[in-house]
């Protein structure tokens, strides 16, 4: 996971999780835009939708990406769960394995060194 990707992961625990709060799936360096859709009762799991997105500024391959959202509500829901590391992995995957998730903010980016 890149430092930037793991930074977002370590600081996600810190927000109380709550319906319609922007998400964002952090994979090894991509980011992908997402929204809350249920929160457990304990607050220790949530569902997540992928947005869908579409880069609106015309830098081609670099680092300035600029994107706009849109909720996808026929998305494929996914579950995240609060670990003891602090950090919310996908439900059913090992804590210091799987996908992450940073909470209370919605970000697209796609690193193209890769």
């Amino acid at each position: 996971m890149s430092l930037t990707n793991r930074y977002m992961a370590d600081r996600a625990g810190a927000v109380k999780p709550e319906v319609g709060m922007p998400a964002t799936l952090l994979y090894w360096s991509d980011r992908k835009p997402a929204t809350v859709v249920r929160v457990s009762a304990s607050g220790r799991e949530v569902e997540i939708q992928r947005d869908r997105s579409k880069r609106t500024d015309d830098n081609g391959m670099s680092e300035g990406q600029v994107y706009e959202y849109e909720r996808d509500p026929h998305a494929v829901r996914e579950v995240f769960t609060l670990r003891k590391n602090g950090r919310w992995v996908e439900k059913g995957m090992r804590m210091g394995q799987g996908l992450r998730l940073g909470l209370g903010y919605r970000e697209e980016y796609y690193d193209f060194s890769f």
